[in-house]
């Protein structure tokens, strides 16, 4: 059980300046009391209870509503107070003064809902989806932050920990028997169940991932050579002319970026340096390099990658440098010069290293606009695949690691199991796999959980959260 908090927070939990309402949240053991100091009553517990607000030689500040939750039916599991008076900098702060002179202390950003995770009103994942759901930038990724702070993410996480535990409790009562092990994990055909574990793992893990697209974006980077339209790309993707347009190779040397919102994903594009050899020993030579060096950077950490190609040159002019991108999208621009129909094409393309024969590409028109939705159907696609979004969760990036963390010892133990059963290996090293893989899946729920990560989380959130 979490040890009781000995003090009393307060914080002003609605956003700073003038406004309808102002609230004003108290938790902890003293919120009764301050209740009764401030508005001179105790109030009805879960009743909305009209009171005049005063300060401490007894002057009325302001005048609303006070609304008392006893523990533990609280947000915080503590007595709760909430104080709802008029919105405005001035008398927000003088009601919130009043607390404070009565015992509270001001709260840390995310205390309340730091202390709602430790007396167990809700696991790590559903808190965080608490502060997801605030900073939403999209109806889908409020939705999903939504499913997860009512424990959708939570739930599947915590059937997966009760399959481990039973496979965990067969494995290791096979090794109290030294000389039956084999025969006893043959006969309970532990490497189906391992492997189905394994599979519904990977499956979580794909939902995280669109998840977390959903909470954080999508990084997405347009790089190709010079003059192949990049920029005009980038331009009609965002809808402003944030990058500079010009026929002359080498224009843009930084990294241009654009926040862009495409069927309920967030995109976060960035425009870059062409791709082409320099010669180092002239200046302006270097500075464009440095820009190329910054965009074959901004490749390796992206999401997904846009090759532009110029659909007009000889195809041995787009051939790229190698690069490692997580995700290529060929696109052929200028097809408003070249004749090609917009959309989706199939092609042979050399220009994609580590693809063989025929690859999707999408042809468009940065200047008319032509193709433009294809490319982001496909964008969206990539992402989030064929999934309509109705059984999405929000998740963060600590908790895919985590998964992918789960997956790799699954993976180990599968190998220790295919050794035992060959008599080259223990059981010790495929329990301690699975031990592992349950530790990690536990960081996602907070039923493992180190005090600084801890810290950083809960720091992340708003004041009065």
């Amino acid at each position: 059980m979490p040890t009781p908090a000995t003090d009393t927070i307060a914080a002003i939990a609605t956003p700073p300046g003038r406004g309808g309402v102002c609230v004003i949240r108290v938790s902890g053991p003293r919120a009764a009391a301050i209740a009764k100091a401030v508005t001179g009553q105790t109030p009805k517990p879960r009743h909305a209870t009209f009171a005049r607000f005063r300060d401490g030689a007894g002057n009325v500040i302001d005048e609303g509503i006070a609304l008392y939750f006893p523990a533990p039916r609280s947000f915080t599991g503590e007595d709760v107070v909430e104080l709802q008076g008029h919105g405005g900098v001035v008398v927000s702060d003088m009601v919130l003064q009043a607390t404070l002179a009565n015992g509270a202390r001001m709260a840390r950003p995310g205390e309340f809902s730091e202390r709602a995770f430790l007396n167990d009103k809700m696991d790590l994942a559903q808190a965080e989806a608490v502060a997801d759901l605030i900073d939403a930038g999209t109806t889908q990724a409020a939705r999903a932050a939504a499913r997860t702070m009512e424990g959708e993410f939570s739930k599947q996480i915590d059937c997966l920990q009760d399959e481990l535990t039973a496979l965990r409790v067969y494995i290791e009562s096979a090794m109290d028997f030294a000389d039956e092990d084999i025969e006893f994990i043959k006969s309970g055909d532990i490497a189906t169940r391992l492997r189905d574990i394994d599979t519904t793992v990977k499956k979580i893990t794909a939902v995280a991932g669109r998840g977390r697209v959903l909470n954080d974006g999508v990084a997405i980077v347009i790089a190709g050579r010079p003059n192949a339209g990049k920029s005009s790309l980038f331009n009609a993707l965002s809808g402003r002319e944030s990058a500079i347009v010009s026929p002359a190779p080498g224009t843009t040397r930084d990294i241009v970026r654009e926040r862009v919102t495409v069927d309920g994903l967030v995109l976060h594009i960035q425009d870059t340096a062409g791709i082409r050899p320099l010669d180092d020993n002239q200046t302006h030579a270097r500075i464009e390099a440095e820009g190329i060096r910054r965009a074959l950077t901004g490749v390796k950490k992206a999401d997904i990658t846009i090759w532009v190609r110029d659909d007009t040159a000889p195809a041995d002019t787009n051939e790229p440098a190698p690069i490692q991108a997580a995700s290529l999208l060929v696109v052929l621009n200028k097809i408003d010069r070249s004749g090609r129909p917009p959309g989706r094409h199939t092609i042979k393309d050399r220009a994609v290293k580590n693809c063989q024969g025929e690859v999707v590409a999408i042809a468009v028109s940065a200047t008319t606009g032509a193709g433009l939705n294809a490319l982001r159907e496909e964008i969206t696609r990539r992402v989030i695949g064929e999934d309509t979004g109705e059984n999405e969760f929000s998740a963060r990036r600590r908790h895919t690691s985590a998964l992918e963390q789960t997956q790799t010892h699954l993976r180990r133990a599968r190998r220790h199991l295919e050794a035992q059963l060959k008599g080259a290996g223990g059981g010790e090293l495929l329990a301690e796999e699975m031990r592992l893989a349950q530790q990690h899946l536990s960081e996602i729920t907070g039923a493992v959980t180190a005090d600084d990560l801890l810290g950083r989380i809960f720091a992340e959130f708003c004041i009065g959260k």
